[in-house]
């Protein structure tokens, strides 16, 4: 099960409400972009972010477990993965993965359970 992986740390600094529209997102080496959508829904939360010329324009959707810390003064989300560790996840497309479960499960198991990052497989 890949449910954790889309809910935020207790620890992120993340507080239900508040819109992080426009923040950028930090990887462990350097920015990948900015926050264009995000979801705060409980076992439902991620970010969709505008990676720009980064990888060629390309959205990439991060669940909210990926983040460590949301510094609100800088308007900037830090988040526990590498620039080429978002970059190989599984592609994504805003019009047919938003909604789709089987893409869910399998970014929830490349980011969680059973992924290249140590997880247990439940």
């Amino acid at each position: 099960m890949t449910e954790h992986v889309w809910s935020y740390k207790s620890t992120s600094g993340h507080l239900a409400g508040t819109d992080l529209t426009g923040y950028k997102v930090e990887a462990i080496d350097g920015g990948i972009g900015k926050v264009d959508k995000h979801s705060d829904e409980i076992g439902d939360a991620y970010l969709i972010v505008d990676t720009g010329v980064w990888i060629f324009g390309k959205e990439v959707l991060l669940p909210a477990d990926t983040v460590v810390r949301i510094d609100v003064d800088e308007r900037k989300i830090f988040v526990d993965r590498t620039k080429e560790e978002i970059k190989d996840a599984p592609e994504f497309h805003r019009d047919k993965h938003l909604g789709d479960p089987d893409y869910r499960r399998e970014l929830g198991t490349y980011y969680g359970l059973g992924g290249p990052f140590g997880g247990r497989i439940v």
